[in-house]
């Protein structure tokens, strides 16, 4: 499998990097950065002291040739113009990218009506098992629980809550049959009066490295559920990426999520 990797130089991308770099079905072939990366130019292994022959660049085109997959994990709009570029030379995409607004969200998934993508807020095995439990427990807890979501992230993340945050919320919301914009709370200050029954309540934590923990919590009267995924490695999110595209090597075309490559849905 030949892939591309979009923010090459962030921490993400070069995990994708030293991930594929070690995967003897893999095979990196482009490096992406924006135009004002001072390491353009520059080798994509050099972090890890390996010659891959392979430059990091801010053009598109060039850093696509070749290429059969796009790693994405970097900005919103960055993420639009690589879905563009990608769409032309026909490379398939696997998206970790959050933070979309919904009319971003659509442009996005107009592309996969030519190329092939895998759109997941976490590209984690755990993470996504973890949704699947949260959508049992949700249903069998549905009467007589309050929900908060609770997630902590590194200081340098730019959106909140988290976009695993926000997926627990619709998955939780969805299997009690409600829309998550018509119960989530995002905030709360000052004198809010009673919990709103049948709400489900988000708190953000930003501080440190924390890669990213998550726990969702169902408390009722006497008891209290915790489901919680922490992560202590990127490399999970990287290895997640890899599975992904080797569910796309059969997929044509279309938009598809972790759910479908775990077989999660059937």
């Amino acid at each position: 499998m030949k892939f591309a990797v979009a923010g090459a130089t962030g921490k993400m991308g070069k995990m994708l990097i030293e991930t594929i770099l070690n995967d003897p079905n893999a095979e990196l072939t482009g490096a992406l950065e924006h135009s004002a990366c001072p390491q353009l130019g520059n080798d994509a292994g050099a972090f890890l002291g390996k010659a891959t022959k392979v430059q990091i660049t801010s053009d598109l085109a060039k850093g696509l040739t070749g290429a059969e997959y796009l790693i994405d994990f970097t900005r919103p709009e960055g993420t639009l113009l690589h879905a563009v570029a990608a769409q032309k030379a026909g490379v398939k995409m696997i998206i970790g990218t959050t933070g979309f607004t919904p009319e971003q969200l659509k442009q996005l998934q107009a592309t996969s009506k030519t190329i092939a993508m895998v759109f997941a807020p976490n590209m984690s095995v755990g993470v996504n098992a973890t949704f699947k439990i949260l959508q049992v427990a949700a249903q069998l807890l549905n009467q007589g629980y309050d929900i908060e979501i609770v997630e902590a992230h590194h200081r340098h993340k730019v959106d909140a809550p988290s976009g695993t945050a926000l997926k627990m919320g619709e998955v939780i919301a969805n299997a009690q049959g409600k829309t998550l914009s018509d119960v989530a709370v995002y905030a709360r200050e000052g004198h809010t009066g009673p919990r709103v029954s049948g709400s489900i309540g988000f708190a953000t934590i930003r501080g440190g490295d924390i890669v990213g923990d998550h726990t969702v919590i169902f408390a009722g009267e006497g008891e209290r559920i915790e489901i919680s995924h922490k992560s202590s490695s990127r490399q999970s999110y990287a290895q997640g990426a890899l599975r992904a595209a080797a569910f796309l090597q059969n997929q044509a075309k279309g938009w598809f999520d972790m759910q479908d490559v775990l077989g999660l849905k059937k």
